[in-house]
């Protein structure tokens, strides 16, 4: 954040921006680090001493996208989004908003990004999906995640492709037990392809459950950070959460389910049409997976793959991919998933 000081002329035209004391903390963050963002994205300047903001254009910046962007963070405030620095410099880096919040690019020579395909956030994005067990709100937190949430609003089937630590299977679990708590569906079915015990299983120890149940582990992660533990178990008892190992879908029909194929590159071509044609009434599916790997052999092809070239464009089916900048990890996760694309 930068004071107020003397400007050599020409005198930039400010623009007064109405922000009370209590969302310009809120949005402020520590040491007005989420100001300072904003700065840099849109080539302004930020005065904030003074009541509300006054707001500055540097060497050409971008003052209306600065102003739209202010207002999309009120807007999710009043929402009951939970705001932090990190998630606001994910959308300001992905550009989350209208193409306006963008800076021309011939106006800014660190301008890179191709802003052509820049969705803005709808209502049901911009929403917390629900509140996890320790009460905070659970939302999109990238372009694509809100992409996602979107899309499985819109369709029955969604396909999600992209690396790991996007958030894919986490908000897959989230938006599959919004259903559930809902009353949209009636129960959640758990699917996962066990690759590396060759889809028999049988050497495992334990029931159907705990022979499966290492496969899941990332999804009952997720479970177990959004529901308490009594309900979890209430729902398992009741039947209500299923876990099931791909190999055992064969025959079936889910009705009002709310079904989650997780790791699906590794799926076989049978098998995903197999899968893809489980589907009831009323229900809906998310399958997501990284087309990039897989651990199926050389003489196997990977059926997500396939399947995402195939079903293009058919109606009802939504395609959603994800990228390296969507990663939510440690920092150094996106630069090495960078190296490797471009080695």
């Amino acid at each position: 954040m930068k004071q107020e000081r003397p400007i050599s002329t020409p005198i930039p035209t400010d623009q007064r921006y109405a922000l009370s004391d209590d969302l310009k903390r809120r949005i402020a963050g520590d040491g007005d680090a989420v100001f300072q963002a904003i700065e840099t994205r849109f080539g302004v300047e930020i005065l904030s001493r003074l009541p509300g903001l006054t707001i500055r254009s540097l060497d050409h910046g971008d003052v209306q996208g600065a102003i739209l962007f202010l207002d999309q963070l009120k807007l999710s405030i009043h929402r009951g989004a939970d705001l932090d620095v990190e998630r606001i410099r994910q959308m300001l880096s992905d550009s989350l908003s209208l193409n306006s919040y963008a800076p021309k690019a011939e106006s800014r020579s660190d301008q890179n990004s191709d802003l052509s395909d820049v969705t803005p956030w709808s209502d049901a994005s911009l929403k917390p999906i629900l509140r996890n067990r320790y009460g905070q709100p659970v939302q999109a937190k990238t372009a694509s995640q809100a992409q996602l949430v979107d899309a499985v609003e819109q369709n029955d089937l969604v396909l999600v492709n992209g690396p790991a630590g996007t958030g894919k299977t986490f908000l897959a679990v989230a938006l599959a037990v919004s259903y559930l708590e809902e009353k949209r569906v009636e129960r959640i079915c758990l699917v996962r392809p066990a690759v590396e015990a060759g889809e028999t299983l049988g050497y495992l120890p334990g029931d159907l459950k705990e022979k499966i149940a290492p496969y899941l582990r990332p999804m009952y992660d997720a479970l177990n950070e959004l529901l308490p533990p009594e309900k979890m178990q209430r729902y398992h008892e009741q039947g209500q959460i299923e876990v099931a190992p791909l190999a055992y879908m064969r025959g079936r029909t889910l009705k009002r389910a709310f079904i989650i194929l997780d790791e699906a590159q590794n799926t076989t071509i049978p098998q995903m049409k197999m899968f893809l044609t489980r589907l009831g009434l009323r229900s809906k599916a998310i399958v997501a997976g990284d087309s990039s790997q897989s651990d199926l052999d050389a003489r196997h092809a990977s059926g997500f793959a396939h399947s995402l070239d195939i079903l293009k464009g058919v109606e009802g089916i939504s395609q959603i991919q994800f990228q390296a900048r969507d990663v939510l990890r440690h920092r150094l996760v996106q630069d090495i998933l960078t190296a490797y694309e471009e080695a």
